[in-house]
């Protein structure tokens, strides 16, 4: 099979750019054999290269990405690693009770699975923490959502706990918040120090090549073998960690919906600049409405800053423009200067776009495609903690591990069959156009 579409990811993700200089891995100039090839090297893909190693310490392990490490999907989220149901499409981010306590599982396992490798790693707290969010509601609807989600929380016996306007005053700086909801089992991660320290790790035990992007996929008997413009690897076992570029391989087409969110970071807070605006140097909110504005405040590495990110559009090609970024740019200015008027003179220094992938169900692409070439792809906007478990688990898949968290994921449907376009562009960009417009001041 041909490869049709290379990944392309627009703007400059600040979480690389405040970052020293990375290290180097190389591109894949010569013909290679090994056990188990892994397509990406996001949070799916290092997941199940560090559980291949657990699993298989003699084998022979090689990972492929089209772009530099940490530069990709992964290196250009906003770093929440959530536990709890997160569900976008949601009034409140909750759903069936059952589904949801599932979904927390599959998402712990994933914080547990990332929280042991930054640990055998030596990665810092600015790489990964385990410090909880806040749900921050600015209006009355959305302390209404809050509200809501926490009777949820309660039914699934989850802790959390409300914080009044002056407790989010004296946490963010901003008098914007009307209240929070605060709940601790969320992990922090610096995303492109997180995936670098992780593929860092990983190098002692497996071959990396970056800026190697793969553009056919064939196989020759029991052998799989995967081409770049320069050479070929050989496979007993292909793994496919691309997220919505599976379609690109020709899998699940017209299943997998190709969204993008859209962030900023600001320049570094001068000493002024922060006596001024007070508050603690880091914290971390999502919107109460599931299409309002994420705000994070980072103290470290690259200076304090401050990250928004919000906006959402529906882009089947996989790619948008950067007339695009500048436009939602002004936008992310907006919502800045709105919670923090004292800081009106602070610029965004960096903008950029992520790409996510959506099922119409809301469940994975993920299992055996072919027999020895499988998925875990399609993560449904919680990237990070699901990535991971998927990763994880489709590593366990790949070399006969069992467990219960595997024969659920092994369960769920596949992706639903999507609309003819030009049908599912104009539904499904008019719902978040609608769902932005009813987040209000939440956005």
């Amino acid at each position: 099979m041909k490869v049709r579409k290379l990944p392309k990811d627009p703007g400059t993700t600040g979480w690389n750019a405040i970052l020293p200089l990375q290290a180097h891995y190389p591109e894949l100039e010569a013909p290679q054999t090994c056990d188990t090839l892994i397509i990406g090297a996001g949070f799916a893909g290092l997941a199940a290269a560090r559980r291949i190693q657990q699993l298989d310490p003699g084998g022979k392990t090689i990972i492929v990405e089209a772009r530099r490490v940490a530069q990709g999907p992964a290196g250009r989220n906003t770093g929440f690693m959530i536990d709890l149901p997160h569900d976008l499409a949601s009034a409140d981010y909750g759903g069936d009770q059952q589904h949801d306590l599932n979904q927390i599982t599959f998402n712990r396992a994933g914080i547990n699975f990332a929280s042991e490798a930054a640990r055998d790693y030596g990665m810092s707290p600015e790489a990964f923490t385990k410090s909880g969010k806040i749900n921050a509601a600015a209006s009355a609807r959305g302390l209404q959502q809050n509200s809501d989600y926490a009777s949820h929380l309660e039914a699934l016996n989850v802790a959390h706990d409300f914080l009044d306007q002056q407790e989010m005053q004296l946490l963010t700086g901003s008098d914007y918040y009307r209240g929070g909801l605060y709940t601790p089992g969320t992990a922090m991660i610096q995303p492109a120090l997180f995936v670098r320290n992780m593929a860092q790790g990983l190098s002692r035990h497996a071959s990396i090549y970056e800026n190697s992007p793969i553009i056919s996929l064939n196989k020759d008997g029991d052998v799989w073998q995967a081409s770049t413009a320069r050479a070929t690897i050989n496979a007993n076992t292909v793994i496919l960690t691309v997220n919505g570029h599976l379609e690109s391989f020709g899998y699940l087409k017209r299943r997998l919906m190709h969204v993008f969110t859209y962030a900023s970071m600001t320049r570094a807070l001068t000493v002024d600049e922060k006596r001024i605006l007070g508050g603690e140097p880091q914290w971390a909110c999502t919107p109460a409405d599931p299409m309002g504005t994420t705000v994070r405040r980072i103290s470290g590495t690259g200076g304090d800053r401050i990250i928004i990110r919000n906006r959402f559009t529906y882009d089947p090609g996989m790619e948008v423009s950067d007339r695009r970024i500048t436009n939602v740019s002004h936008d992310h200015q907006r919502a800045f200067t709105s919670r923090f008027p004292s800081l009106k003179k602070v610029n965004m220094e960096y903008q950029w776009g992520g790409r996510l992938c959506l099922s119409r169900n809301n469940v994975p692409a993920f299992g055996e495609l072919e027999t020895g070439l499988f998925a875990a792809c399609c993560q449904n906007g919680l990237g990070v903690a699901k990535g991971t478990a998927s990763g994880k688990l489709v590593a366990e898949l790949a070399y006969g591990h069992q467990s219960d968290i595997l024969s659920n994921m092994l369960q769920q449907e596949t992706p639903g069959k999507l609309p003819p376009e030009p049908f599912t562009w104009i539904g499904a960009n008019a719902v978040m156009r609608w769902g932005e417009f009813r987040a209000g001041t939440e956005l």
